[in-house]
């Protein structure tokens, strides 16, 4: 009897969990609060910030959309981009190289296309930068040979952009230099410290890593990356493109002439086919109803344009954010 007793009381249990599941289901599904998270990388980059802009302009709103957005440090694009396919983030900032990629099943997916992959909009131009000690001797791409130099944390953008460009000038990133794998948050103090030579970091200017970097008592410079091997890049690769990093406005402390050639990306926002366009289109909405509020959260943003934030996109763009652009003539 007292084994029959149980089974039922167990079976009572089982039932009533069952009815608070269902509950919780027709909540989220009339009206109740959507939580979502923006994948960005480390917290001295770019990323983060743009993350948290984002998400404050999105949660003013919050009662207004049902909705609460929330910002996650993580390691970068590659991370980003498989966290937003396996559905542990709705949204990620993702390097445009890194997006072609994933979409597209080449460098770390390749043979494997994230073809749910769908772009929001693109944000900041990227320079693909590289920041010396004066006392490593190391002047161009050619002079890293030997050295200790920081290409990026594994599934960081930066450290596919440092290997391209390493290639392309004929430097073997696992023979020719000492490679690190730090994040851009430990780099600066790193170099400062004299344990490395040299660093990449892929980013937005002005950038709280260079900063900080540049601000030491060691002698720092901007090494200019140029010539040949860009030249190929981006010839061979359509996200690549010439940029300037602007260190004479930026950068005081580095003992640089003047400002530095190199090459960048886009930074892009992206998300998942599975999210729903009421999400994805309440986001667009609000930063670009609201761009020069969203741009004055960060020096990195001035040269934005609302068309511009359309360039960059190799993946489908989602319909909730065509849907947005269709409304206000940005696209056909």
């Amino acid at each position: 009897m007292k084994k029959v007793l149980s089974v039922l009381l167990i079976l009572a249990l089982v039932a009533g969990f069952g009815l608070v599941g269902c509950k919780k289901d027709v909540a989220e599904t009339s009206g109740g609060r959507e939580f979502v998270t923006i994948g960005t990388g480390g917290v001295t980059g770019v990323y983060y910030p743009t993350g948290g802009a984002i998400s404050k302009m999105v949660n003013k709103k919050s009662d207004e959309y049902n909705l609460r957005v929330t910002v996650e440090s993580t390691g970068g694009s590659v991370y980003n981009v498989n966290a937003i396919m396996s559905g542990d983030l709705e949204f990620g900032i993702v390097q445009s190289d890194r997006q072609f990629q994933a979409y597209n099943g080449t460098a770390d997916w390749d043979g494997d296309p994230q073809k749910k992959l769908r772009a929001v909009f693109s944000i900041h131009p990227e320079s693909v930068s590289l920041l010396a000690s004066d006392d490593s001797g190391i002047m161009s791409l050619e002079d890293l040979k030997g050295k200790t130099v920081n290409i990026g944390n594994p599934g960081s953008g930066q450290r596919g952009n440092a290997s391209d460009i390493l290639t392309a000038a004929g430097i073997n990133p696992d023979t020719d230099i000492k490679a690190e794998g730090l994040k851009a948050a430990e780099a600066a103090g790193m170099l400062q410290d004299g344990r490395i030579d040299a660093y990449f970091y892929t980013v937005g200017h002005p950038n709280g890593s260079f900063k900080e970097a540049t601000s030491g008592t060691k002698k720092v410079h901007f090494v200019p990356i140029e010539g040949a091997a860009v030249e190929a890049l981006v010839a061979e690769y359509p996200y690549y493109a010439k940029s300037v990093i602007p260190v004479a406005s930026n950068y005081p402390g580095a003992t640089n002439d003047g400002d530095v050639n190199t090459f960048g990306v886009k930074a892009t926002l992206c998300t998942s086919a599975d999210v729903s366009d009421d999400v994805v289109y309440a986001i667009v909405k609000e930063v670009f109803d609201n761009l020069d509020d969203f741009k004055a959260l960060h020096p990195a943003y001035s040269v934005l344009t609302k068309e511009n934030m359309l360039d960059g996109l190799s993946a489908p763009l989602h319909p909730g954010a065509k849907k947005y652009f269709k409304e206000v003539g940005l696209i056909q």
